[in-house]
């Protein structure tokens, strides 16, 4: 076997999923927050462009890239959500965001290189640099700044071997929203920096709460020759098993990206392209009833959980987890994720699966009911008097 094979990391959320899918059918009663997944349904409207696509014989391969009338109906909701201008020649359609992930590591990963990516941060980051043979540099993010990089952080970080910036605002685990302010410091610092290329993850975009306002880095015209945007469809149209996402890429980076993709999946599901088209060409207003439903989770949540003996929780600006200091409560953040679902039967995740700048924390996952976030509320808190 490959040595690489040794270097793969996990995400652990599955492992839970797992674990609690395990008890609840051994009987248990299992309240699953772990998992990073909408609990509405895809929109009818979706469903239905879907089906469609497959009772009108849409059943072969489609362009690697993916069909023009997706790359175009993206292009289009970039510009009408960020004013920013994208070619939809320069848009690649995968299936799901983690390839994105991965293409951007292959491309710059290799041995001597550094990859700088957020701590904590989503686990397969980390996962796909080691795998690429490139060394990762952790950013630590803390949650005195709201779980927000500090420009000035990032550029310190960068050395002659950096080669690839990964940012994911709003952000997962955290729900940490970068303000603009830091952003316009990091851009204009990178202008020293031009062998560094930058992956920004903003799949979490149009999940944003009290004002708070996400910036593309597709605005800044000096990042574009560089910028690699992942986003998608399963978070902001709970379309997570459908997996579709796509890229956009540098006009220089892009053949290099499909020949990727023609090597490694040949070309994403037609249906699943269509629907992607009716989710972007159809009614916001399902996805808008959504994320209005996570604000009102989010503010019951927050409060919740600092109600809690030996918890602090400050207030998510974006995406739908809580992040949750419980070094007041005496576990540690794997101990007090086993015992909450072994024994209360609330699925979480510890803090640490996704670095180790994660330590004494957990991630509460949001997308579920209020009469469910309520019940595990107080599960945790009959477990924690013991």
């Amino acid at each position: 076997m490959a040595e690489r094979m040794t270097l793969l990391g996990t995400e652990t959320a599955f492992e839970v999923l797992a674990r609690a899918k395990a008890l609840e059918a051994a009987g248990r009663s299992i309240i699953n927050l772990g998992i990073g997944q909408p609990d509405f349904p895809t929109p009818d409207h979706i469903v239905e462009a879907g089906i469609k696509a497959l009772r009108d014989g849409h059943h072969g391969y489609t362009p690697a890239n993916g069909i023009p009338a997706l790359r175009e109906a993206i292009a289009a909701d970039l510009h009408r959500r960020h004013g920013a201008t994208v070619d939809p020649a320069d848009v690649l359609v995968v299936p799901g965001g983690k390839v994105t992930m991965f293409f951007a590591m292959l491309m710059f990963g290799q041995p001597g290189v550094e990859i700088i990516f957020p701590d904590p941060g989503f686990p397969i980051y980390e996962s796909a640099i080691r795998f690429a043979g490139a060394t990762p540099v952790p950013l630590p993010l803390t949650e005195a700044r709201g779980f927000a990089f500090a420009a000035d952080e990032v550029l310190s970080r960068i050395t002659p071997r950096t080669r690839l910036l990964v940012l994911n605002s709003p952000a997962n685990p955290t729900g940490g929203v970068v303000p603009r302010a830091e952003l316009d410091r990091l851009v204009a610092g990178l202008e020293a920096f031009p062998q560094v290329a930058v992956l920004s993850d903003e799949i979490y975009g149009e999940m944003i709460y009290d004002g708070a306002e996400h910036v593309s880095l597709l605005t800044y015209p000096t990042l574009r020759d560089r910028l690699i945007l992942l986003d998608g469809f399963s978070k902001t149209y709970a379309m997570t098993g459908w997996r579709l996402g796509y890229s956009v890429w540098p006009k220089a980076l892009l053949p290099l990206a499909e020949r990727l993709a023609i090597n490694n999946h040949s070309c994403v599901n037609a249906a699943a392209q269509y629907a992607g088209i009716a989710a972007l060409t159809g009614p916001r207003e399902p996805a808008a009833r959504m994320v209005e439903a996570f604000a009102g989770r989010r503010r019951m949540i927050v409060d919740a959980l600092n109600g809690l003996p030996g918890f602090r929780c400050v207030e998510p600006g974006g995406a739908f987890y809580a992040f949750p200091s419980i070094e007041g409560t005496g576990y540690d953040s794997r101990a007090l994720q086993s015992k909450l679902l072994d024994e209360a039967g609330v699925a979480t995740i510890a803090g640490t699966s996704f670095g180790r700048e994660g330590a004494g924390y957990l991630r509460i996952s949001y997308a579920s009911s209020l009469s469910a976030l309520a019940e595990a509320v107080e599960r945790i808190r009959l477990m924690l008097r013991g």
